[in-house]
């Protein structure tokens, strides 16, 4: 249990590493949306600004103006709303500058607001954005990364989870359950693993615990983790469930265990030659995890418990996933706790119907003897999920 809790600890020094490792390229915008009257702020680290000179030396603030009027706007109806000179230089902070930009857009209908300053200097570049409609009343804060520099305002998403009831929340959630593959394929394989009901109760609250808490952790931006790291462990669960499964019906753990050390220490090998793919602290510290896991699960006679706590850690992984889709939208702060409550009720609701419509399944095969003995279903499935899983952590994991 000790080398568990070490595991653990370098997982998450390889989360942290890369925010400390150096600074992190950021600036901040606030939009205030009036009709067809657009008025916004934009504030920008000097370090940023430097960028914008090919000597480092501090840019004037013409330059930096337009730099910023060239990539950062408004549209309405899919065209460019047009700016309203002149750019205003704002008193900033030391360290800081700050611009104010005043845009008119014709109709005021379907705004959307674009951010692509400063991706092509730094394409990891994140722009934190305030967005006040004055005419829903809505506040939304928005993360916008050079994968998604357009946000819809006004007749997009924002509007719909504005008059969105709380139903429609936990809608939200019992499909992010049925359309998300790797989710199913996890809780495949926690029916597969649980010979008892006790144990399935055990695996299922365990997963519950662990993903309420980093889905409201995450959405709420107490944690950030990064997105492609979370993406590669989600796909490594799937593997390390299955393969629990194969050493407890084979009753050799050890064999199970070396090979999925083995193939985590090749993916270092190939970090270190430069190939990419995952932070080496943490293919380390999952491959200390899964292999000590692998170890203890397949040495003891009723592993449930141990399993409850395994489930709660693969929970918090998935949890970060959950919140993936929910970090896409225009969250309205003001009805955050209501959509979070009905979001993780609907995938409780899809997690429990798909377990117990897998769960009664077997059994009603089971009582008509059209079923395969259960150490053949077992393997079968369990090669499928470790399969599958190797295959999403690699592919992801060099994405």
């Amino acid at each position: 249990m000790r080398r568990l809790l070490v595991a653990l600890g370098l997982i998450w020094l390889a989360f942290v590493a890369p925010a400390t490792a150096h600074t992190r390229s950021e600036s901040h915008s606030v939009w205030e949306i009036s009709g067809g009257h657009v008025d916004l702020v934009m504030t920008i680290p000097e370090l940023e600004a430097r960028r914008l000179a090919p000597s480092g030396a501090p840019p004037s603030d013409d330059t930096v103006k337009a730099y910023l009027m060239a990539r950062v706007y408004p549209t309405a109806g899919g065209k460019r709303c047009a700016l309203v000179p002149p750019v205003e230089t704002l008193s900033a902070t030391p360290g800081f500058r700050k611009y104010d930009f005043t845009f008119r857009c014709p109709g005021g209908g379907d705004i959307a607001i674009t951010s692509g300053a400063f991706f092509d200097l730094v394409p990891s570049h994140t722009n934190f954005a305030q967005i006040q409609n004055a005419a829903s009343g809505a506040f939304t804060e928005q993360l916008i990364t050079r994968d998604r520099q357009t946000i819809e305002v006004t007749g997009g998403e924002s509007d719909r989870l504005q008059s969105a009831s709380f139903l429609d929340f936990i809608g939200m959630g019992i499909m992010h359950i049925f359309t998300g593959v790797d989710h199913m394929s996890f809780l495949l394989g926690l029916v597969l693993i649980s010979r008892r009901l006790k144990d399935l109760v055990f695996v299922v609250t365990g997963f519950t615990i662990g993903h309420s808490l980093t889905l409201a952790l995450a959405v709420t931006g107490v944690i950030r983790p990064h997105a492609e790291y979370i993406d590669a462990l989600v796909a490594l669960t799937i593997a390390l469930i299955g393969a629990e499964n194969i050493a407890v019906q084979t009753e050799r753990p050890l064999a199970v265990a070396a090979g999925l050390g083995v193939f985590l220490v090749a993916m270092v090998g190939l970090k270190l030659l430069g190939l990419g793919g995952l932070p080496s602290l943490l293919l380390l510290g999952i491959g200390l995890f899964a292999c000590n896991y692998l170890m203890i699960s397949g040495h003891m006679r009723d592993a449930g418990r141990l399993r409850m706590v395994i489930t709660l850690v693969f929970g918090l992984i998935h949890g970060f996933g959950f919140a993936a889709d929910l970090l896409q939208m225009q969250i309205p702060t003001l009805r955050l706790a209501e959509l979070l409550v009905g979001f993780n009720l609907g995938v409780e609701i899809g997690q429990l119907t798909l377990v117990l419509a897998v769960t009664l399944l077997v059994i009603g095969l089971s009582r008509m003897k059209w079923t395969l003995p259960r150490p053949i279903v077992v393997d079968v499935a369990a090669a499928f999920l470790v399969g599958l899983g190797v295959y999403w952590f690699v592919s992801r994991s060099y994405a």
